[in-house]
């Protein structure tokens, strides 16, 4: 009898003290969207034709089918910590012109999760 019970004591402590482990699992940071940085932002003029915005930032990730003169980059990187950083750029055209542009480059929020 004394012997089950130490097994049984013995396999409770284990599950209790794993629980309380200072191991951590392993968490990747996750990077998506269009990698926007100032640089490539203040490479943008107004006026700039659309080849010429693709060609210094490549294809937006969202291109709005109800408004083609709008473009929308976005970028987001979450790390381990589950700190998430955005970046969003919109622009604007007028016969496929660049009339505006709209940025949040440093964004960052943290997630109480």
């Amino acid at each position: 009898m004394k012997k089950y019970t130490f097994i049984v004591l013995a396999l409770a402590t284990i599950l209790a003290v794993s629980g309380c482990s200072r191991f951590r699992v392993y968490k990747i940071d996750i990077q998506q969207g269009n990698v926007i940085s100032a640089e490539k932002v203040e490479q943008l003029e107004i006026g700039m034709d659309k080849s010429q915005v693709r060609f210094v930032l490549g294809t937006p990730l969202v291109a709005d089918t109800f408004n083609a003169n709008r473009w929308d980059y976005f970028w987001s990187l979450k790390d381990a910590d589950e700190v998430t950083r955005t970046k969003r750029l919109s622009l604007k055209f007028d016969n496929d012109l660049l009339v505006e542009i709209d940025s949040q480059l440093d964004a960052q929020i943290s997630s109480d999760e």
